[in-house]
């Protein structure tokens, strides 16, 4: 019996921490995305192309071979909206921009 719970722990310990599903992005936001794994990583690659799933964009393949798929987890809280210096919420984009050096 003790073994039965103890799996049972475990399996769910797993499922809420680690198990993912597929969260869909726009164009702009993959693009996005894109622009900041090739200044991360000094990428020369100047092509990419959109990852569907069920007519759902979920991430980005450039041309270099890397991947991205956006995934969430399946068991979360809803973030609490942070308040700026100037008391407006910042946006998703508003963290991830950074100036993109063009070549």
């Amino acid at each position: 019996m003790l073994a039965s719970w103890t799996c049972l722990l475990a399996y769910t310990v797993w499922y809420s921490t680690s198990a993912k599903n597929l969260a869909p992005i726009t164009v702009n936001e993959a693009r996005l995305l894109w622009k900041i794994h090739k200044q991360h990583i000094s990428c020369p690659s100047k092509k990419w192309r959109i990852i569907k799933r069920r007519n759902k964009i979920i991430g980005f393949e450039c041309g270099c071979g890397y991947k991205h798929v956006q995934k969430r987890p399946i068991v979360a809280s809803v973030p609490m909206p942070k308040v700026g210096p100037h008391g407006s919420q910042e946006s998703v984009l508003d963290k991830l921009h950074a100036p993109y050096k063009s070549d």
